[in-house]
């Protein structure tokens, strides 16, 4: 089974970028139609603007210096609060870099400048660090709150495109963000500068994460709904078959396994005399031994199995087992404790039934 779905894009030889008459409309051109034929000008200006966004942040990367390190740091020993701001499109990329901080084990929120400086200073303790976005390092909406946090003596991580401005002078340690010029074929609107920023804010939680030894485990605490909570926390003995399923040692003969395989759809696990799991017979060895041997019910299990098969283990996350199972191709695994004692059977079909995937 794979894990990739292709999608064949067929371009017919008369799309042009004139609209296409309708099917039986005469002279009447189509405007659904006109709107859907392809205009490859736009796609090469898309594919422009997506290559120059690109270009922007392997600039920050190829800047990027010790300076970054000392800033995971100053985050690693907050002991309160990440504050993220910034005005205009940088707020709106410091909202979701707090979200991400957030969601990754460091406590992190948004404050917008101006409503700090009018009663919602009151968030800010002096156990917190914050960070300031800002593409000119000049925004005077974020002076009278960079003012106040210096004054109670909090670190300050700039994220700026002039580390020379105002905002990189009075931070603690400042993160280039420049870049040459905007995405923008005008050179005006945040295009490539608000892109570097949110990656390089990126970069920052992820490094962090790693720093605090953060966990999927611990990423599923923060997301316990939905599909991306199931994948977190969902285990293989949660979905797999422990009771009633059949097992076989290796004296056992393959007509002792017609049965077995039709109850456990295709996968019945060989064990030993302390159940450690030796093998499996699959309807696909079944048919192999068919096609090689006449008379092959009286065969041994053990002369026809797959040996040292693919196994699960308990406590293993079902999103993990999926991927295995899709990428070897195998549709059952036992499942197997420390000592390889088989516990039990675990299927594909139960593990996308799941929603895991």
């Amino acid at each position: 089974m794979s894990g990739t779905i292709w999608w064949r894009h067929t371009v017919r030889p008369e799309a042009t970028t004139e609209p296409r008459k309708a099917d039986g409309a005469g002279e009447n051109p189509s405007h659904l139609e006109a709107d859907a034929v392809p205009s490859f000008p736009l796609v090469e200006a898309g594919r422009r603007i997506l290559l120059s966004e690109a270009d922007a942040v392997a600039g920050v990367a190829r800047r990027l210096n010790p300076t970054f390190a000392e800033a995971v740091e100053i985050l690693y020993r907050t002991q309160g609060r990440i504050i993220v701001t910034g005005v205009g499109k940088s707020g709106i990329i410091a909202r979701k870099l707090a979200a991400t901080f957030t969601s990754t084990g460091t406590p992190a929120t948004f404050l917008h400048p101006v409503d700090g400086l009018h009663g919602d200073l009151g968030i800010v303790s002096r156990e917190d660090t914050g960070i300031f976005l800002s593409k000119s390092g000049a925004t005077s909406e974020l002076a009278g709150l960079m003012q106040y946090m210096v004054r109670l003596g909090l670190p300050i991580v700039a994220l700026t495109g002039r580390p020379d401005s105002p905002l990189g002078r009075n931070a603690t340690v400042v993160l280039d963000c420049g870049v040459t010029q905007e995405a923008c074929p005008m050179d005006l609107a945040p295009t490539s500068s608000t892109t570097a920023t949110l990656a390089m804010g990126d970069a920052l939680a992820m490094v962090l994460l790693e720093r605090k030894g953060f966990r999927p485990e611990d990423f599923a605490r923060f997301h316990p709904g939905g599909s991306l909570g199931r994948h977190l926390t969902l285990r293989v003995e949660d979905v797999m078959v422990s009771e009633d399923y059949p097992e076989l040692g290796t004296e056992a003969t393959i007509r002792d396994c017609i049965v077995p395989l039709a109850h456990m759809r295709g996968t019945v696990p060989i064990v030993d005399g302390d159940r450690r799991v030796t093998g499996v017979i699959t309807t696909g060895d079944l048919t192999r031994l068919m096609n090689r041997e006449e008379d092959f019910l009286g065969i041994r299990v053990r002369d026809a199995m797959t040996v040292h098969p693919r196994t699960a283990e308990m406590g293993q996350l079902a999103g993990a087992v999926v991927r295995e199972m899709e990428e070897f191709g195998v549709m059952a695994l036992p499942v197997v404790d420390g000592q390889g004692r088989l516990q039990g059977v675990v299927h594909l079909h139960d593990l996308l039934r799941s929603g895991v995937v």
